[in-house]
């Protein structure tokens, strides 16, 4: 008689065939893929229509309602894909993956996201000018920097304490915003540069 477990009681790490990687999480990859093309969108609105350049497209007194849907569709963008990379970094960490293969990954991936706007979008997407003097740090670096951050935290916390604090963060966050950083006394100034 065998003692061998059945196959419903064995991980699915062990009892997966070796070398046969495990599938994606297909709802992950739609919703990032939905992201993209809501913020594609936002874009190309920049670029194919001199309305940026004359009125804030969230203007209700000025703006048709389809221009003023693709623009504020767009503010959840930034969001879902913070939201995206820590629930990815989550699954990965989930599948017995070691933590400091995890924040190599989240920090070298930060890095380069950093490197990238500095060097590339907003030299060359923006302003179209190499030797563009001043570098506008937008939402490719605060996503880099926040990977770098949760980078970090996957070596010195627990998921459970992560998770703790990015909900804390929703919760509180106009508490955190700069405008509302006054309560910080003397490093406000330093903290709503930050922000």
């Amino acid at each position: 008689m065998s003692t061998a477990p059945s196959p419903e009681t064995v991980p699915a790490e062990v009892s997966r065939e070796a070398g046969v990687p495990r599938a994606r999480v297909a709802s992950v990859d739609i919703l990032r893929g939905l992201v993209m093309v809501v913020m594609a969108l936002d874009h190309a609105r920049d670029y194919l229509s001199n309305s940026a350049a004359l009125f804030d497209p969230t203007d209700l007194t000025r703006t048709p309602p389809a221009l003023f849907f693709t623009r504020w569709i767009t503010y959840l963008c930034a969001p879902v894909f913070v939201f995206l990379a820590g629930s990815s970094a989550y699954l990965w960490q989930g599948r017995g993956k070691e933590a400091s293969d995890l924040a190599r990954f989240l920090g070298t991936r930060g890095l380069w996201l950093v490197a990238l706007e500095i060097f590339v979008v907003s030299p060359l997407g923006w302003s179209f000018n190499l030797l563009f003097a001043f570098t506008a740090l937008q939402v490719n670096w605060v996503i880099g920097v926040s990977m770098i951050l949760l980078a970090l935290g996957v070596l010195l916390f627990r998921p459970r304490v992560i998770g703790g604090v990015g909900v804390t963060m929703i919760l509180l966050h106009n508490v955190f915003d700069g405008a509302h950083a006054a309560w910080l006394g003397r490093a406000a100034g330093a903290w709503k540069w930050l922000h």
